[in-house]
């Protein structure tokens, strides 16, 4: 790009420039002036731009500043610049959303327009392709807008989409091409050419815990009919032993009836300061005392055995919750506000 090219530069790429030689803190001040949709198109323009030279950064400042000085050339990493530009700004809500939406696709450009569109008019285009590709196509999105299209969806396609993204790990850009190219007319989006991280099991976690409560476990549970070690995978993940701390009391109670003290003990082992204390809160003193003795006697443990036992209490509290009668904060989006 030389002398003279200044008149066909886009709007958006003689911004990308200017602020390239600017400089990330006048960068970063700019940015919070400018909406969302502004930003991720000159953060895109800016992460394909590797070097700026020393001619058409003069042409860039004089013609939008009036510069005198003639700039050297910039020689840039645009992705670090920009997040580094994005994580300067003081909204701190927005530089995370910015984050997030860079995060699941800015260095490949997702299917943008799908990013972009109502949940439900994605799951409408989406419906009648093949689950798999679906499954591909949802999975470079973010897992909010991901779990809102999956709602659309009937409840068998929805899990065999989930499934199928579980089972994702890299792609080729070429199958990711192809696809683009049968969706170009209804959705069109351009992907770049290296492999990329998508689906897999813990944006399927995400997205899982992001839906209407009740809704996640409707998929489980057709993913274990065709994978029982997968969706146990699935919900592993989804509830960790220390994410009981967020039951309450007498759900605490509930699930400590159903679980014996010699597996409670070892289960404690690693357990969080936090956690330990609110299960103590929730026992008699004379339990208290009994488990601290018996901590405190125990042998060294090994770490799979504590998983085992904290695995144990856990399903506990799966169970009672299925039956109602322990609430799980975080599992899904309830239905009714209280």
């Amino acid at each position: 790009m030389g002398s003279g090219l200044l008149s066909r530069l886009s709007g958006v790429e003689r911004a990308a420039m200017l602020l390239f030689c600017l400089g990330e803190e006048a960068t970063a001040r700019i940015f919070e002036r400018l909406d969302d949709s502004e930003v991720r198109k000159i953060s895109r323009c800016m992460m394909a731009i590797e070097h700026v030279p020393a001619d058409v950064a003069k042409q860039v400042i004089d013609h939008f500043l009036k510069a005198e000085e003639e700039l050297a050339g910039l020689f840039v990493r645009g992705d670090e610049f920009v997040r580094k530009a994005i994580s300067s700004g003081s909204n701190k809500d927005r530089k995370t959303s910015l984050m997030d939406q860079l995060a699941a696709g800015a260095s490949f450009r997702p299917l943008e327009t799908i990013a972009m569109m109502e949940p439900r008019m994605v799951a409408g285009i989406l419906e009648n392709e093949h689950p798999q590709t679906v499954a591909l196509i949802l999975s470079t999105q973010t897992p909010e807008h991901t779990s809102k299209v999956l709602e659309g969806f009937s409840e068998i396609f929805r899990a065999e989409v989930v499934f199928r993204m579980a089972k994702i790990d890299k792609v080729s850009p070429e199958v990711l091409n192809d696809i683009e190219e049968s969706l170009r007319r209804e959705i069109g989006a351009v992907v770049d050419s290296e492999q990329q991280q998508v689906g897999g099991v813990d944006k399927v976690v995400d997205i899982l815990g992001r839906m209407k409560k009740g809704k996640d476990k409707m998929i489980l549970s057709m993913i274990e009919e065709s994978d029982a070690e997968l969706a146990e995978i699935i919900r592993r993940k989804m509830f960790v032993f220390d994410d009981l701390v967020y039951i309450d009391g007498r759900g605490l109670q509930a699930v400590l009836r159903e679980v014996n003290n010699d597996t409670l003990v070892v289960a404690l082992k690693t357990a969080s300061e936090e956690l330990v204390n609110k299960l103590f809160a929730n026992i008699s003193s004379r339990a208290v005392d009994m488990i601290k003795e018996d901590m405190a006697a125990m042998a060294p443990v090994r770490l799979a055995d504590v998983e085992v036992a904290q695995q144990e209490i856990i399903q506990v509290a799966l169970k009672l919750e299925e039956e109602g009668k322990v609430v799980i904060p975080g599992r899904g989006v309830s239905d009714v506000l209280v």
